[in-house]
């Protein structure tokens, strides 16, 4: 009998996994496979926390296909170059796989499909990564969405929960097909091993992930509506890279959260809340669907005349954390240290980098491409964009946040700065968030010299928020 080959991509887990089900469903011998593709025309390649949980998501993803009696195989090379050798290799007359949206893969796969089409292999894919797919979804006048409120209500009064599909129990192994070692793919660092903050932080793979959404739904989801803007408290569901992975589905958080909303009580906002942020999610993708464009260019043309200022030394001391905003520094801290910063906090550091310094939003998308665990290319793109004004439904680029306001309003004891930048723990909760107008006695209590200990401010606030109104004019009135 002729084997299928399914094609793991970001869908790394057994349940709830269309691809997989399919698969085992069909009788056919069943041959795994994960393709380590950094080459294809336009693909990019991965960020370095992003290749450290791959590297742990695959291993995890391999035990669990073990335990069914599959072996995963693995191979590294171009998709379009791989999947017809693993075919020729296994026999197999049919290859299954659950869709990817962003352009660059969308292209591959579609010549991928073309050229197995014409060796006489059967293709089928799915959808198994967004709520509702991008074609799904449009304007009574039969356009792309481009502003999220009206998405979002559409989304909610059509969206259907598909059909659950459960873990396969005994499918019949495929032929063995030879592949890589996983640790000689390198995917984790070696000398110097910058990861230990993610192994601190993170369980990888799907049954954590599985544990993690049981967990919040259980203890956090009633108070997501008030406590996800909250870095000082464990209010956020910490989903994003198991979401990003496939180590669950949105559609197994939305059967997990939506019943929740009719028991709710008056007043209350976590369900609802979260299934807000998946379809958030899904509008990113929505957008670099139809905006292919917006990964390196402004998806407003008018921002290709802004008047971004190229200083590598604000950059660095945004990177490192070293800015003398403390709300700032912790999430930059937090970001390098655990591979995730909380969002709200990412909203202010974007804001300070593209309005406060006036840097490109596209350096900043590249860092948190590179330092994010849960790196997703329509989601860093579409909210960089959203944060700098240069995107589709974005923040009005008056809108500036003020990072002491914002510490203040959303920190309010300090407990999330005095984690990230312990150097000013000590000065009282008046004074941390803005340690420049600190008394002398209290930052000599504290044990602190400004400039030496921690940063003077880059910029006063102030000042720089008149600076980019003034660049904003300029663009729009040259």
């Amino acid at each position: 009998m002729t084997s299928v080959v399914v094609w793991f991509r970001r869908d790394l887990r057994l349940h709830d996994n269309p691809a997989l089900a399919r698969a085992a469903e069909s009788g056919r011998p069943v041959v795994p496979l994960f393709v380590l593709d950094e080459e294809s025309r336009d693909v990019r390649p991965l960020g370095g926390a992003s290749r450290w949980w791959l590297h742990e998501s695959l291993r995890s993803l391999a035990e669990g296909l073990a335990r069914t009696g599959l072996s995963l195989c693995l191979r590294r090379g171009p998709a379009s170059d791989v999947l017809p050798e693993v075919v020729r290799e296994s026999g197999a007359a049919r290859v299954v796989w659950n869709r990817c949206y962003e352009p660059a893969s969308a292209a591959r796969d579609e010549k991928i499909e073309t050229t197995l089409h014409a060796a006489g292999v059967e293709t089928e894919s799915y959808p198994g990564s967004l709520l509702m797919e991008p074609w799904e979804i449009e304007t009574r006048q039969k356009e792309p969405y481009r502003v999220f409120t009206p998405f979002w209500r559409r989304l909610r009064e059509s969206y259907r929960t598909p059909k659950r599909h459960p873990a396969p129990r005994e499918p019949t192994p495929g032929p063995a097909t030879a592949g890589d070692r996983l640790d000689d793919w390198g995917l984790q660092p070696t000398a110097p091993d910058w990861a230990g903050g993610l192994r601190e932080t993170w369980e990888v793979g799907e049954a954590a992930a599985r544990r993690r959404l049981a967990d919040f739904i259980e203890d956090g989801v009633g108070r997501y509506g008030i406590d996800r803007d909250r870095p000082d408290l464990r209010g956020s569901s910490r989903l994003s890279p198991h979401l990003h992975w496939g180590e669950i589905g949105p559609h197994q958080v939305w059967r997990a959260a939506a019943p929740l909303i009719e028991a709710e009580a008056p007043g209350g906002s976590g369900p609802e809340a979260l299934l807000r942020e998946l379809a958030w999610r899904d509008f990113s993708h929505h957008l670099l669907f139809y905006s292919p464009h917006m990964e390196k260019d402004n998806w407003r043309p008018a921002f290709d005349r802004f008047p971004w200022r190229e200083d590598p030394k604000a950059l660095a001391n945004w990177q490192e954390g070293r800015t003398g905003y403390p709300i700032v520094d912790a999430g930059m801290r937090e970001l390098w240290h655990t591979g995730w910063m909380h969002n709200r906090v990412r909203m202010i550091a974007a804001s300070f980098l593209t309005k406060d310094l006036l840097v490109h939003w596209r350096h900043g998308e590249a860092w948190f491409w590179d330092t994010l665990v849960d790196a997703d290319l329509a989601n860093n793109v579409a909210n960089w964009q959203w944060v700098s004004g240069s995107g589709a439904d974005a923040q009005p680029f008056f809108r500036i946040f003020n990072p002491v306001r914002q510490a203040q309003k959303f920190d309010p004891a300090g407990a999330y700065v005095r984690r990230w930048v312990p150097e000013i723990a000590r000065l009282p909760d008046r004074s941390l968030h803005q340690p420049w107008e600190a008394p002398p006695n209290a930052l000599s209590g504290a044990g602190i010299e400004l400039g030496r200990d921690y940063p003077l401010p880059m910029v006063d606030h102030t000042a720089a928020r008149e600076r980019a109104l003034s660049a904003y004019q300029q663009m729009r009135h040259p």
